[in-house]
């Protein structure tokens, strides 16, 4: 049996397994969008994804953000959200 080096998550992008160091984690702020959690430690719910634009729009595309961390996300949004991401990007 083979071990792992850390807890794994999946990209709610891709739906790919990763290291969870390897992802962006997500929370819902107070005013009910998401923000990106750097620190990997802000309380509530969170939603994993690869810091790629393209898992950003798979996961916008599919409302995965909106459903996974229970908010509702407009088009600025999610405008704002995708640059986020894309800014993280390797």
């Amino acid at each position: 049996m083979q071990r792992h080096a850390g807890p794994e998550r999946t990209c709610i992008g891709c739906r790919g397994k990763a290291p969870k160091a390897g992802l962006l984690r997500l929370v819902p702020d107070a005013g009910g969008s998401a923000i990106v959690d750097l620190s990997g430690s802000a309380p509530g719910r969170g939603a994993y994804v690869h810091p790629q634009t393209e898992c950003a729009e798979s996961a916008l595309r599919t409302q995965a953000f909106a459903r996974a961390l229970r908010v509702v996300l407009g088009a600025e949004e999610a405008v704002r959200l995708r640059n986020e991401i894309g800014r993280h990007s390797a």
